[in-house]
């Protein structure tokens, strides 16, 4: 019996050891975790638990010259509720209020929205959803309801934003507005404006400390920000939104009558070299349809053909090599360099003419005799004039992918005997459009070289963060005398030349065609195709705008791919509707009052927004890209007719606003 009463002894002293040592363990354990490591736990417990939000900032506006809505950002919100938040008399009080005054402004019911608050507070639901895709105004309204009005941690309300980015005009300058999207690769890509400027636009997000509640969600844990996000600047872009229109258009009508593969247009403003215009158009292969998908006039370096015969003479004039009454014979219409030969479109040649009358009726033949007898001894030169005139590099655009020039010099290894003769008609060199428009708004400019513009300024609100004034790329590219004549050339090019098609006793325009064959020797000629160019100035006596117009791959079964008849058309349509068939709107649109002019309209526009409550506002005379902006954060569809200001709503003035209803707005 002792014997048994010892080994029980030692049994209990054996697990008590045993409790001790786990005793200590834990002990050791504890301390461990509350002084060693603690720090590493409280913050893992603290990440797990409680986590920082971006808030992102609101993306600053783009508008056009006139003061019209390029792009802007528009705020959603969705609003949820917190049922465990408010306290029980609080939530009594208020809950038929409540759900009264979101009955009101989202349509169902008010015992629906009893219903389903009461069910959440039953249940302890920190995260009942209530409604999403409110535009701002909707959530202030909100915020001002019964319970609500006291905040996320007495009411219960929990807000979640985000922004939307649209595009007012649609489609047009799409690619040269911009945007900035994650593509398939996972790489943000930024073009146009939006990229370019977006240091600007983006504005600097904010800060929201959250808590993680039931079933992985997070509320707020503060009825303020941590850091507020502080909204982008806007940008005031150079695009004029009527003249946009008429380019867009102009081009379109044409890229689908010639089944054309892509084409560009540009109308830049003489003097300022502000892009008032700019189009890029590309054909979808499946649907057939034309889309902004590649800014070719900024991107697509080619060769220019016939348009660069303007280089010829400007080097020949103003080297004093030759005048444009110096006589040569175009052979029949072919001539032979090394085997190889350049022949004159017009066959059988033009005979016996001046150089002045050859480039009006773009001889190939006439331009490169006169430019191979003059530099063939000495073709560096000719590289120098090429150089000089600021050719032979990019124009250095905001925007990435800027297409690089090609021109090849004496010494490289690509220069031949066949190099020069070649350049002289607008071969073995390579521009982009905006490059060619840039020396043609030179000589229209008396010789000053400016760099085409997209930016005027940086704004906030009504005040200038930063203004782009006119850039000189070259004060002066050839002497007064040869712009003089240079002028008349191009001139005649449209009265007599080989743009006398497009010539109207009506309305001056300047300008040369231009039509060259690319991948002519590539794949066995199977990618040969044309590519139809016209360029030049308008009027032609005392140049307001300059223009370019290039088409690629015209459809040849129509047996027309020449400039004259592909582009040039469209450069004329342009001139017209600008200032022929609307002349009052040269008249009324004063150029140099614009700024004042946008200040008017963003007054207008945030006066109208900030005093709409839960009615329908007057809109008439109202820009319509203003007025779109206005009723998208009221959250208000809309269909718009016109081009201009609102002269007709067919929801009036003063009725009450219903989400998701349509509204039309005629323009004028």
């Amino acid at each position: 019996m002792a014997v048994e009463d010892k080994n029980i002894s030692y049994r209990i002293y054996l697990v008590a050891f045993f409790i001790f040592l786990m005793a200590i363990a834990i002990t050791v354990k504890l301390t461990n975790i509350q002084w060693v490591e603690g720090d590493y736990y409280r913050k893992l417990a603290k990440e797990r638990t409680v986590r920082t939000f971006v808030i992102p900032a609101n993306k600053g506006n783009i508008y056009s010259a006139d003061g019209s809505l390029l792009a802007t950002s528009i705020p959603n919100y969705t609003i949820r509720f917190d049922a465990v938040a408010p306290k029980e008399e609080d939530f009594e009080k208020n809950v038929k209020p409540l759900a009264d005054e979101l009955s009101k402004l989202l349509g169902k019911s008010s015992s629906s929205y009893q219903s389903l608050l009461r069910k959440a507070r039953a249940n302890k639901n920190r995260y009942t959803f209530l409604a999403e895709d409110l535009s701002y105004t909707e959530y202030a309204k909100i915020k001002s309801f019964p319970l609500f009005n006291k905040g996320a941690n007495k009411g219960g309300i929990i807000v979640e934003q985000q922004t939307v980015r649209e595009h007012p005009i649609g489609k047009i300058a799409e690619r040269t507005i911009g945007y900035e999207r994650i593509d398939d690769k996972g790489q943000l890509k930024r073009v146009g404006i939006e990229g370019a400027f977006g240091k600007y636009l983006n504005g600097k997000d904010g800060k929201v400390l959250k808590q993680k509640i039931a079933k992985g969600q997070w509320k707020p844990i503060r009825d303020v920000n941590e850091v507020d996000p502080q909204d982008g600047y806007d940008v005031i872009s150079t695009i004029d939104v009527y003249i946009q229109d008429i380019a867009h258009h102009a081009l379109l009508k044409q890229l689908e009558e010639y089944k054309a593969e892509h084409g560009c247009v540009v109308v830049m403003e003489t003097k300022t070299g502000k892009v008032k215009a700019i189009s890029n158009l590309g054909r979808d292969k499946k649907s057939g349809n034309y889309y902004e998908t590649i800014n070719y006039a900024v991107a697509e370096s080619h060769e220019p053909g016939s348009t660069f015969k303007l280089v010829d003479m400007i080097a020949l004039l103003d080297d004093n090599k030759v005048d444009t009454s110096k006589v040569y014979d175009s052979r029949g219409g072919v001539i032979t360099y090394r085997g190889d030969k350049v022949r004159d479109s017009h066959e059988g040649g033009y005979g016996k003419i001046s150089l002045g009358k050859g480039f009006e009726v773009s001889s190939n033949t006439i331009l490169v005799q006169a430019v191979y007898e003059n530099y063939k001894n000495n073709p560096q030169e000719f590289i120098d004039r090429i150089s000089k005139l600021g050719l032979d590099k990019p124009l250095g655009l905001p925007f990435q992918g800027e297409g690089k020039p090609t021109v090849h010099k004496p010494g490289d290894k690509s220069w031949n005997g066949n190099t020069l003769p070649w350049m002289a008609y607008g071969y073995s060199v390579a521009m982009t459009p905006l490059q060619t428009l840039t020396l043609y708004n030179a000589v229209a400019n008396n010789g000053e070289m400016v760099k085409p513009q997209f930016v005027s300024e940086i704004k906030e609100w009504n005040k200038t963060i930063k203004k782009y004034d006119k850039q000189v790329i070259n004060p002066k590219i050839c002497s007064d005398e040869t712009i003089k004549k240079l002028k008349s050339l191009l001139t005649n090019v449209v009265k007599r030349g080989t743009g006398a098609k497009l010539y109207s006793k009506d309305f001056s325009m300047a300008g040369k065609t231009g039509t060259a064959e690319a991948n002519y020797g590539k794949n066995g000629g199977n990618d040969h195709h044309y590519i139809s160019s016209f360029v030049g100035f308008f009027p032609a006596e005392n140049p307001k705008y300059s223009c370019i117009v290039v088409v690629h791959e015209p459809n040849t079964s129509l047996n027309n791919y020449y400039g004259a008849d592909v582009a040039g058309p469209v450069f004329k349509r342009i001139a017209q509707k600008i200032f022929t068939d609307a002349p009052s709107t040269n008249e009324i649109k004063n150029l140099d009052k614009k700024i004042a002019k946008q200040e008017n309209k963003y007054q207008e526009y945030y006066t109208k927004a900030q005093n709409v409550k839960s009615k329908i506002p007057n809109l008439k005379g109202m820009s319509g890209m203003d007025a779109v902006a206005l009723l998208g954060n009221l959250g208000i569809k809309v269909t718009v007719k016109g081009v201009g200001k609102v002269k007709k709503q067919s929801i009036q003035a003063g009725q009450p606003i219903i989400k998701n209803s349509t509204i039309i707005l005629e323009l004028s």
